[in-house]
C-alpha cells in the first residue's frame, strides 16, 4: 500500500510542477522580481520532487 501512495504522490508532484511551468507564459526578464519568484517557486517545486522520490528509511521498531 505504502508503494501505491508514495507513486500517487510522486505523480501529483510532477503534475503540479507541469502545471506551474505551463502558467508561466512569457516572462519578463527585466523585471528581478518577478524572476526571484520564479525561481523561488521552482526551488520549491524542485525540493517537493526530491522528497517524492526520495527512498525513506525503514523504521526498526
Amino acid at each position: 500500500m505504502d508503494d501505491i501512495v508514495r507513486t500517487a504522490a510522486q505523480i501529483v508532484v510532477i503534475e503540479e510542477a507541469r502545471a506551474y511551468v505551463e502558467a508561466i507564459g512569457p516572462t519578463d526578464l527585466t523585471d528581478p522580481g518577478r524572476l526571484a519568484g520564479h525561481l523561488m517557486a521552482a526551488e520549491t517545486l524542485l525540493m517537493r520532487i526530491a522528497d517524492a522520490f526520495t527512498e525513506s528509511e525503514p523504521t526498526t521498531t
